[in-house]
């Protein structure tokens, strides 16, 4: 005998948390369409706070989704951030996990 199938909305309650979090799908969004986003475009971008945005960044590093590249330009630090290739797939999950949840059993 088969498991009942689950309804799709299921799904939803699998989703990822760390990337669910508006400001993080945010980042991740904007990350997935460029090659190198530094940390003053996010913040004007997204519109957080300083603290707010490194607290958001150091999640999705933490859990390998960006990659942080600190320099100098002129004496001046400067920090960019990168979709790692785990980030891209991590996206492209919660993507297709939140629309097939919100699709339904149609």
């Amino acid at each position: 005998m088969s498991e009942p199938k689950q309804p799709a909305v299921h799904g939803l309650l699998e989703l990822d948390r760390v990337v669910h979090e508006p400001a993080r799908l945010a980042i991740l969004t904007i990350l997935s369409g460029a090659e190198e986003v530094e940390f003053k475009f996010l913040e004007t971008a997204i519109g957080l706070t300083k603290g707010n945005l490194s607290s958001h960044v150091a999640k999705l590093e933490a859990a390998g989704y960006l990659s942080v590249n600190k320099e100098f330009r002129d004496r001046i630090p400067v920090t960019s951030y990168r979709i790692t290739v785990n980030g891209r797939k991590a996206l492209q999950r919660y993507r297709k996990r939140l629309l097939e949840g919100l699709k339904g059993d149609t």
